[in-house]
């Protein structure tokens, strides 16, 4: 009995340490505050974390549909396809290949943005405005330069706009769908050409397996190798990476 009236008094002690020692400690407090301001300044800031946020989670899409990046991994892909690798490499692997394929060949126009546009506007040179078209800029002409007229006077057509003067007079909702399936047709083009010399081998292999009475036999598993070692014999990597940074070079 004494044992457990020890005990009973000693959890009833550690209890009281622990609650002194709670209420000592300050703990750190984050909230989210809606009131009026007497400062401009404070809704500028408030407004400028809200617009950063949102390019920040709509940046993936915006880097897909206004850049090179549908090109590299239209065909990166394409190529995965035509070799008959199945899942080498990896997804991973080709959208990290075709992420730094893509800051290569847009780092003029992203230099070009910020140097124009985002730079001046954080040193409060010029206004919201004019930092914007600034920023655009660049990738207005980027996108203009790799688009068909022919996609343009399509979106141009569905929108129901008259027809514009000038490419300035081009708004964004018309060229950018027009860049993203000018983008696909010089992919697929492209896809073509890396599938001719696979099939070949493809279409050789199979008529010798047919031709020795193996018919029960896979084709895809003799070709394999054989489009491996054509495409290291002939440096393919070097000449499909060659080939997708020089098709962006007008």
């Amino acid at each position: 009995m004494k044992r457990l009236i020890r005990l009973i008094g000693l959890t009833v002690l550690l209890l009281t340490l622990c609650s002194a020692v709670a209420d000592a400690q300050t703990m750190p407090k984050i909230s989210v505050e809606v009131g009026e301001t007497e400062d401009a300044s404070d809704l500028s800031t408030t407004l400028q974390i809200i617009i950063l946020m949102t390019v920040l989670s709509l940046a993936p899409a915006i880097l897909i549909m206004t850049t090179s990046f549908i090109r590299m991994a239209v065909v990166l892909s394409f190529l995965r396809h035509a070799m008959g690798t199945h899942q080498m490499p990896p997804n991973q692997l080709l959208v990290a290949l075709a992420l730094i394929l893509t800051f290569f060949v847009m780092s003029p126009v992203f230099n070009e943005a910020y140097n124009e546009g985002v730079k001046p506007y954080l040193e409060e040179q010029i206004e919201g405005d004019e930092a914007y078209e600034k920023t655009v800029k660049p990738f207005r002409e980027f996108m203009l330069s790799q688009t068909r007229e022919k996609d343009l006077a399509l979106f141009v057509d569905i929108a129901g706009m008259e027809q514009p003067n000038n490419a300035q007079e081009i708004p964004l909702q018309v060229l950018v769908p027009g860049f993203v399936i000018s983008e696909l047709r010089a992919a697929f083009q492209i896809a073509f050409v890396l599938f001719v010399p696979f099939l070949v081998i493809d279409m050789v292999v199979a008529s010798v397996l047919m031709s020795m009475g193996m018919m029960m036999l896979p084709p895809i598993i003799v070709s394999l190798p054989f489009k491996i070692l054509l495409f290291v014999l002939v440096d393919g990597w070097y000449l499909v990476v060659k080939s997708l940074v020089e098709s962006f070079q007008v």
